[in-house]
């Protein structure tokens, strides 16, 4: 890796910044309107009340914190996640110590996976193929593992889905790997069974991998999505070749501060992977994974969460009077003529924070962005908040 003409490295220094380091440049010398209280929508940060075991279960397991934990998690809280994929995806058998790993969150696993599945070092330069706009962790992912990005537009004229079927055999030939994101963040488009199995089908014929980023499956508007290892259990991969997933309990517990996630899949990959992390992935502290499996094995406070996204979602586009609600995620992916302009705008007239949708996206090719046109809107407060966010939205003018 060479040094760049600053002494850093080439990789690195081909990464933008962060979507919120851009927007607190973008609104630097702004101030919101001071009539009004502010509303954070540009986060997505879950701020519903916490799950009333989490106290007492951090509680009875304080003893831990003077323990060194396994990067690889506790077998409680890895037979906790096996259970639960197992119930909820229907899965036959999942093996809490080949097929799962603990994450400090899905933010480091997503990142640090490049690193385990791309060769930098192949005869042709891999490829790693993400959807357009995106969770910018792929592309940083990509970059630093010496991979090459390849990006799939999300339009409305795909439906927000990636064109698999758009994307030539030498590119496919050269994939070490895909990010699916679904529920999608930002445009909440969810991959349906065909997609993924249409995906497993190029897996296997061209030899890549897929790692599906499912943090948003519990939010969802009217059909609960389906999942990558649940798909591949439908079409014979007893054993969820080539395939890995990640799940965080960030959003479907509102524990973003526990820092707890998951991974799961193909026991090849995950041995490889685990190799990886036992160098730099961090363990999370024994007492978070007794909280983390209490949160995995219970079902009431996620159905009460969806509730409360579920009405937070029918208020802003009550509220609103057009538009319908995206299939998945708490996220509205609103069509704007300026993204920039308008999240600008809005902080100042009607002092709500947006992120601009060319923050969650990349330039193609042909100079284009496909978030130009669009706002990310965090729907994370409940439906009182939506309904005045779409009401402040609808007054912004730029």
């Amino acid at each position: 890796m060479s040094p760049d003409v600053h002494g850093e490295p080439s990789r690195l220094s081909r990464l933008g910044a962060y979507p919120f380091e851009r927007l607190k440049a973008l609104l630097a010398d702004s101030r919101p309107n001071p009539e009004l209280v502010h509303i954070d929508a540009g986060a997505g940060e879950p701020r519903l009340p916490l799950p009333d075991f989490v106290g007492p279960a951090l509680s009875e397991s304080l003893a831990g914190f003077s323990k060194y934990p396994a990067t690889r998690g506790n077998a409680e809280l890895r037979g906790a996640i096996a259970a639960w994929l197992e119930q909820r995806y229907g899965l036959d058998h999942v093996d809490a110590d080949t097929q799962v790993l603990s994450a400090n969150g899905t933010r480091e696993a997503l990142f640090a996976i490049a690193h385990a599945l791309v060769d930098p070092d192949a005869e042709r330069k891999p490829r790693v193929l993400m959807p357009n706009p995106m969770y910018q962790i792929y592309l940083g992912a990509a970059v630093t593992a010496g991979a090459e990005p390849y990006l799939m537009p999300c339009t409305p004229a795909t439906g927000f889905a990636p064109d698999i079927d758009a994307v030539p055999d030498d590119v496919w030939d050269n994939t070490a790997l895909v990010y699916v994101c679904s529920p999608s963040n930002p445009t909440g488009w969810i991959a349906d069974a065909d997609w993924y199995a249409r995906l497993l089908t190029l897996a296997d014929r061209h030899d890549f991998h897929i790692v599906a980023d499912e943090c948003y499956s519990e939010i969802y508007w009217r059909e609960r999505p389906v999942g990558l290892l649940e798909v591949a259990r439908q079409t014979g991969r007893s054993d969820y070749a080539r395939c890995l997933v990640m799940n965080s309990l960030s959003k479907r517990s509102a524990l973003p501060g526990l820092r707890s996630g998951l991974i799961a899949g193909d026991a090849s990959l995950i041995a490889r992977f685990a190799r990886l992390r036992s160098y730099t992935g961090p363990a999370t502290p024994l007492p978070l994974q007794h909280v983390a499996a209490r949160a995995w094995s219970d079902e009431a406070h996620v159905a009460a969460n969806l509730a409360v996204y579920r009405a937070s979602l029918k208020a802003f586009y009550d509220a609103r009077g057009e538009g319908e609600p995206p299939a998945g995620s708490f996220f509205v992916w609103l069509p704007v003529d300026d993204g920039e302009a308008f999240a600008k705008a809005a902080y100042e007239q009607q002092a709500v924070t947006l992120l601009p949708g060319a923050y969650l996206s990349a330039d193609a090719t042909d100079g284009g962005n496909p978030g130009n046109g669009f706002v990310r809107v965090a729907l994370v407060d409940g439906p009182e908040v939506a309904a005045e966010l779409a009401q402040r939205l609808g007054a912004v003018r730029v």
